[in-house]
């Protein structure tokens, strides 16, 4: 089967797009052709004749960004020339979708994200009207949802709420909707009385992770040395990802030889915001040679997952999770992980499974989780035991495999 791709961005270390990649790499061993129309291509994706750059998809659009901010930023009291604008940038995206199905014999379209939350307005809409008179099945892969994240997506036109509730998710008869958590699965029923199907993120447990390149220069670029303690925070830096918690875990081990290495880039904050309080603090606690911020110390230079193989442990004091990536890829790397109760998933569909962790709960570091996580970063043996535990049980639920048991019900019809 010839399967097209419909996505924002593609490529990085942006989850949607992580998780899209892989179900490419499975949908390919399986047998099927992938092609992909895609607003970005970023670090990781090789060229193709399969791949279609459309740049009004991408979320950094001048187009897409001037929806967002009239929408739900800084409205204007008269509605009508964003209506206006949505309608004509919808019609633009569900015609080159059409043209661009047609040109490649497209028989089954899968819209990774852009038919769940909000962040594209006229990229959403434009898939429900190319969908609405499309006759070839679709499979949307729902990663989060606008109910979920507060008022971010709640304008102050009823208009635009009218939309949004009316496209995103799509909600058709020939549309097949899967979510990454068992809390999706349950508001589906709940919302909409709809059968949907579970898919949890997976990494490729068959190939090596987290192994020491030497050659990459790793510790030479973050500037720290051998008998330095590595703790790692992999991802992006916004606010519901908790990095102010590790940045106070460093604060109590209180050991000058133990440093935080946060490899995301600032530039995922929107108006820096977020990133500025986490320098501030930083600043106040004193910790300005044990805080690094990595990512343009790493840059091209350094594969992202194999920045595991440096570290001791790693810290994902999240909130609020869609799932989360940076857990399995713990797991993968065989590196003990320290997480916070993230809602709505963790328990649910990660924590139940029985790994060992040390677990917060709303984010507080009490003296008891603190010395726990004392004993596994000043013990060798007791780190690797861990993550050795952690890689069999993630490779029993989060594999490949296991993604393509499900593909291949997905993509039956």
């Amino acid at each position: 089967m010839r399967i097209g791709v419909i996505i924002g961005r593609i490529g990085g270390i942006d989850g949607v797009a992580m998780e899209t990649v892989k179900w490419i790499e499975v949908l390919e061993k399986m047998g099927h052709e992938v092609f992909i129309l895609s607003g970005k291509f970023e670090s990781g994706i090789k060229k193709s004749p399969k791949h279609s750059y459309f740049p009004i998809l991408s979320f950094f659009s001048k187009e897409a960004e001037w929806e967002q901010r009239k929408a739900f930023f800084e409205p204007d009291t008269n509605v009508e020339v964003l209506l206006e604008n949505i309608e004509a940038n919808s019609k633009i995206i569900s015609k080159k979708l059409e043209d661009w199905v047609n040109q490649n014999k497209i028989d089954c379209l899968l819209s990774e994200n852009a038919s769940a939350l909000p962040c594209h307005l006229s990229m959403g809409i434009g898939i429900k009207k190319f969908a609405e008179k499309a006759l070839i099945p679709i499979v949307s892969h729902d990663h989060d949802f606008h109910w979920e994240r507060g008022d971010r997506y709640v304008s102050v036109h009823p208009e635009i709420n009218e939309l949004v509730d009316k496209s995103f998710p799509l909600l058709l008869p020939h549309v097949k909707n899967a979510v990454i958590n068992t809390f999706g699965v349950e508001t589906f029923k709940e919302r909409f009385d709809r059968e949907v199907m579970m898919v949890p993120n997976v990494m490729d447990f068959s190939k090596p992770n987290g192994e020491v390149n030497k050659k990459s220069k790793f510790l030479k670029r973050m500037e720290v040395d051998k008998s330095d303690i590595l703790l790692l925070q992999t991802t992006r830096i916004v606010r519901r990802k908790g990095i102010e918690t590790a940045i106070s875990l460093i604060d109590k081990l209180d050991d000058k030889k133990l440093k935080l290495v946060i490899t995301g880039s600032h530039l995922d904050d929107e108006n820096n915001t977020y990133f500025n309080e986490l320098v501030d603090l930083t600043h106040e606690l004193n910790l300005k040679e044990q805080i690094i911020f990595g990512c343009e110390k790493i840059a091209k230079h350094i594969d992202p997952l194999g920045v595991y193989g440096h570290g001791r442990a790693s810290t994902y004091f999240s909130t609020y999770e869609g799932f989360g990536n940076t857990f399995v890829e713990c797991l993968l790397s065989r590196i003990p992980i320290f997480v916070n109760n993230f809602k709505p998933v963790y328990m649910p569909d990660i924590g139940s499974k029985g790994f060992k962790t040390v677990m917060l709960d709303d984010s507080q570091l009490t003296d008891d989780k603190v010395q726990q996580m004392s004993e596994i970063i000043y013990n060798r043996t007791l780190a690797k035991e861990i993550g050795e535990f952690n890689f069999e049980l993630g490779e029993k639920h989060f594999s490949y495999d296991i993604l393509e048991d499900k593909l291949q019900e997905l993509f039956t019809f």
